[in-house]
């Protein structure tokens, strides 16, 4: 069975999105619900809080990256074991971009596809009665989204409540509750969005003043009853749900979903790896699902403050298909397990930390050794770490791995955001040449060098043209581009 959902929407980002969502997630579980955590769009940092307030990893849903199979496929294993489903929009609820695989990107895609009746949270600082025409417009802008109610947020006084309230509640759309201005709950940020869950102090104290500011100020039981009284979407089951599951221990995590001869066949090794044109790679493809198999057997995940920006649903779905995950601590000097078949270096926040990089030598050096036996890939601040020198934004240069001709700024910082389709510029261990990939990209950094055979040739969302995108080299590849799906 499907548990029921909703989703948290806003005519623009900085609406109250966030508050709203985590302070509803732990209002819901400390009333005893399972509550199921899902973030829209591309977003690594939401749901690492999502998961703090519910208990549950969370999951992305992005109708620009993933297929509508697909997104039926996360959905339905998120709400595996639930009793509701909290999804957090992104931007504007009906903000995306053209050229998507099941829409545009926008989080009405996803209420749409799946059936989820939108909760608005409005800022309705600076206006009054006008914020029922923008609620007006939002309401009646898709046939295919319905808008159960409004929560206000920023709400300067009890007379500015009701001059928004009232002139809503006119049009038949319920409003739930008011949320005053309040910066003591607010969540501290920096350049990429809000500071990481594990690096916010005293994150379950801010959770539960989040929960109680919401519960003060919204009706959290009519708010879930629209969820409830939504029609329930059918969703397809999909293969390996319900399979056994194990673990084997507390960093090497495995998941046994398909029968082994199929598993030895799909998933590459790092003797297979290193023969070009190797048949196992030229036959690999997506499912009938939309789902990417894994790029090896056994893979070492980079994972700490620095590296932090690997979606769930690839861990996951690689785990289904029966890949083991082995996660190591570079700012703890921990070299990649050397009986791993491909290395994976997550985005994240090097350039906060590239001086203890550069010092940490078992590390530097495990990643040259495993550049000589199996697969080493970058996403974005681990492909700058693969890379010869990162400077940081004081403009002090650091020493990196050294395996691929990249020199990378902070000192001299640029914004790089946007969905990117990219095709592989050679065999991979994510597909063949010419396979096409989605993902997205967003970075800050400048490249002052970047030499050698790229590894994908990407175009963004508004253009036909494409642009060689990253390096690879001898079995090392990355690039700035973030793998969706």
């Amino acid at each position: 069975m499907n548990a029921p959902g909703l989703l948290i929407g806003a005519a623009r980002s900085s609406s109250g999105k966030t508050t709203l969502t985590l302070g509803l997630m732990r209002a819901l579980m400390r009333r005893g619900l399972r509550v199921a955590p899902v973030k829209c769009g591309p977003d690594y940092i939401d749901p690492a809080f999502h998961a703090a307030a519910t208990g549950r990893p969370g999951v992305n849903l992005d109708s620009w990256a993933m297929d509508a199979a697909l997104i039926a496929r996360l959905a339905a294993r998120a709400s595996e074991g639930a009793d509701i489903v909290i999804a957090e929009g992104a931007m504007g609820l009906f903000d995306g971009a053209p050229g998507g695989a099941a829409g545009i990107g926008a989080s009405a895609d996803i209420a749409a596809l799946l059936g989820w009746p939108v909760v608005l949270v409005h800022d309705v600082s600076g206006q009054g009665q006008t914020a029922a025409a923008i609620v007006r417009g939002i309401a009646g802008h898709d046939a295919r989204v319905k808008v159960a109610g409004v929560v206000l947020n920023r709400v300067g006084s009890e007379r500015h409540r009701r001059l928004a309230a009232e002139a809503i509640e006119a049009l038949g759309v319920p409003v739930f509750g008011a949320m005053p201005r309040n910066e003591a709950v607010s969540l501290p940020e920096r350049h990429l969005g809000l500071v990481q869950a594990g690096e916010t102090a005293g994150l379950d104290g801010r959770l539960e003043a989040l929960a109680d500011f919401v519960e003060a100020h919204v009706d959290v039981g009519a708010v879930t009853e629209t969820a409830r009284a939504a029609p329930s979407p059918t969703l397809p089951r999909f293969a390996g749900e319900g399979a056994r599951r194990r673990t084997s221990s507390a960093t090497r995590e495995t998941v046994v979903s398909v029968p082994s001869p199929v598993r030895s066949r799909l998933l590459p090794t790092s003797e297979s790896m290193r023969k070009p044109g190797t048949p196992g790679l030229r036959k690999r493809g997506r499912d009938r699902e939309g789902v990417l198999p894994p790029p090896a057997q056994r893979i070492a995940v980079a994972r700490d403050d620095a590296f932090s920006f690997f979606y769930p649903h690839l861990a996951q779905s690689w785990r289904d298909a029966g890949a083991e995950l082995c996660f190591f601590s570079p700012l703890a000097d921990e070299a990649p397990p050397e009986d791993c078949d491909l290395c994976w270096l997550p985005g994240g926040y090097p350039e906060l930390h590239a001086g203890r990089l550069s010092a940490a030598q078992s590390f530097i050096k495990g990643l040259r050794r495993f550049a000589q036996r199996g697969w080493l890939h970058g996403e974005c601040g681990g492909y700058m770490v693969l890379g010869r020198a990162l400077i940081d934004a004081a403009g002090e240069a650091h020493e990196m791995a050294g395996l691929l001709e990249l020199e990378t700024s902070f000192a001299q910082q640029k914004l790089h955001l946007g969905y990117r389709q990219a095709q592989l510029a050679a065999d991979h261990p994510l597909g063949a040449v010419g396979f096409r990939l989605r993902g997205h990209e967003f970075h800050y950094a400048t490249v002052l060098r970047e030499e050698g055979a790229p590894f994908a040739l990407a175009r963004d969302a508004y253009s036909d043209e494409e642009r060689p995108a990253g390096l690879a080299r001898n079995g090392v590849s990355g690039s700035f581009f973030h793998l969706l799906a």
